[in-house]
């Protein structure tokens, strides 16, 4: 109940100014810690200079070989000591016994430290606990001029002095990161603000609500969404256009020119937005749109919505056909009902012979029609779909042979039927009335080989690099559905199955298309 309670903006600058304290207290602690050892490495350079300068006196030197020592070591001791500020200037002999003292009193008494470090003819700095309390201190021997030791001169300050000075610096010290925490305080309370605002306010909660929203929403629409940010990486690609595109794993954050087929790459890359673009994705006809995304009025990537129309495209070709077919069914009713009037009339003239040969004249398609089950006896849907192609060939006034060296042992497969659909459709629609297509099929253990020659216009020479390309067609745009979708397709069935597609002069006149599709195991 208090985390519900508690507004992120809240929590956010609680755990800002948690951090912002805590790091000012560490880097206080160790400014401090800094300090303390400035001033401890400042005392020792200037306890043992002092020390040095003390045992190196002449005056000092000389009164050691005096009946009373101590009467003119005492007196300037105690001047170093006042002048350098320090707690105590003691001085003794190679025995230890004290020479000078801040308290006379202790003159003649043996040091209460150990002296054998300086005696011995070594610097001693650290600390101790003497008469006067601990201190940090210095030991230097006292040499004569002939080198030997003589006694020490020891300096020190005591560590309350040294702590004084450091509460001393430390007001200044609490003053400066009282300062650098109240800025960084209200750092982070811009910072609230700010990221407030980038979240248009929301709490964390209702921000992961609306993240599975939307990826619910973009996973269950029944279109393909695919989103380019503009570095040309994918932002997102949902369900159904993975689906669509043909992919396994998603694919956010790869370059798109890795993942998108051409068409849509161009599409992607496109500087206008568009609506209702036939494109391929593989094998697939979709139907794409591109809007360009923008936020605060920059363009931040573009979006593209695919729809699968490959069925929607074979059912409108159909359609086309269909059509087709009915228009010239309404014409053959009536020439039907004239061929009726004319057998009529030549039996009531007692002609029956000439009315039998009018009617093997008139009604001679039934050799197409058993040529091509005869052809392809061994595919029932190879041999339908010559059946369709050839009647609606028939109708459009272009006759559709099968060449007689078409064999087919085994089934062609749904890669053949497409190829060959497609191209009998392409030589159709290029031919005039009166034209001829001839197709040849030949299926075996190895691949199928389909072969549609015309006695069209044929192919330029110019535009056979490029015929295979989307979008692509020496024919008006007419019917229902797009035009340069067929070869494409065939390109891409062509490819998948690493065969080979060719495309020459026909004996016939016009352009003659070679297609070798390779078994592979998988029709």
């Amino acid at each position: 109940m208090f985390r519900r309670s508690v507004s992120f903006a809240a929590l956010l600058l609680a755990l800002q100014v948690v951090i912002v304290l805590m790091t000012t207290c560490a880097a206080g602690l160790l400014a401090a810690k800094l300090q303390s050892d400035r001033i401890r490495e400042a005392y020792k350079d200037r306890m043992l200079s002092v020390a040095e300068s003390v045992a190196k006196l002449p005056t000092v030197i000389e009164a050691f070989d005096s009946r009373d020592p101590s009467a003119i070591i005492q007196p300037l001791a105690e001047l170093i000591r006042k002048a350098s500020n320090v707690t105590y200037v003691v001085v003794t002999d190679r025995h230890g016994v004290r020479y000078a003292h801040p308290d006379p009193k202790r003159i003649g008494e043996h040091v209460s430290t150990d002296p054998s470090a300086a005696l011995s003819g070594e610097v001693f700095v650290g600390t101790e606990t003497g008469t006067l309390g601990t201190s940090l201190r210095a030991k230097v021997p006292v040499r004569a001029p002939d080198g030997r030791i003589m006694g020490m001169a020891s300096v020190g300050i005591l560590e309350s002095q040294l702590s004084a000075d450091l509460a001393e610096d430390l007001p200044e010290l609490i003053g400066w990161l009282a300062a650098a925490a109240l800025v960084g305080v209200l750092g982070a309370a811009l910072i609230t603000q700010h990221v407030r605002r980038r979240t248009f306010r929301l709490e964390p909660a209702e921000i992961a609500q609306l993240l599975e929203t939307r990826d619910a929403m973009l996973h269950g629409v029944r279109e393909g969404v695919v989103a380019v940010d503009d570095q040309e990486k994918l932002a997102l690609v949902n369900d159904e256009a993975m689906r669509l595109l043909g992919l396994v794993d998603d694919p956010s954050g790869r370059p798109a020119a890795e993942v998108l087929d051409d068409g849509l790459l161009d599409l992607a890359r496109d500087e206008d937005d568009v609506a209702d673009r036939l494109v391929l994705a593989g094998e697939r006809v979709l139907v794409a749109n591109r809007m360009t995304a923008k936020t605060h009025g920059r363009a931040v990537g573009v979006v593209l919505t695919l729809r699968d129309r490959t069925e929607l495209h074979d059912a409108l070709r159909e359609l086309d056909g269909q059509r087709t077919v009915t228009e010239v069914l309404r014409a053959q009713a009536h020439e039907f009902s004239n061929h009726l009037h004319v057998i009529g009339g030549l039996l009531d003239l007692d002609r029956s012979a000439d009315a039998v040969a009018y009617i093997e004249r008139v009604g001679g398609a039934g050799s197409v029609t058993a040529d091509i089950i005869d052809g392809a006896n061994a595919d029932p849907a190879l041999a339908a779909l010559l059946l369709a192609k050839s009647s609606t060939a028939h109708e459009r006034g272009v006759e559709l042979r099968l060449d007689p060296d078409s064999s087919v042992d085994i089934r062609a497969g749904d890669d053949a039927l497409t190829v060959l659909g497609n191209l009998v459709d392409n030589a159709v629609d290029a031919v005039e009335m009166g034209g001829i297509v001839r197709v040849l099929v030949r299926s075996s253990a190895g691949g199928v080989r389909v072969v549609v020659d015309d006695d069209g216009p044929g192919v330029a020479e110019s535009q056979r690099g490029r015929i295979f390309d989307l979008g692509v067609s020496s024919k008006d745009a007419h019917g229902a559905h797009g035009r340069g979708i067929g070869l494409a397709l065939v390109s891409r069935v062509v490819t998948r199955r690493s065969g080979r597609v060719a495309i020459t002069d026909s004996e016939l006149g016009g352009a003659s298309f070679d297609v070798w599709l390779p078994e592979t195991g998988n029709r």
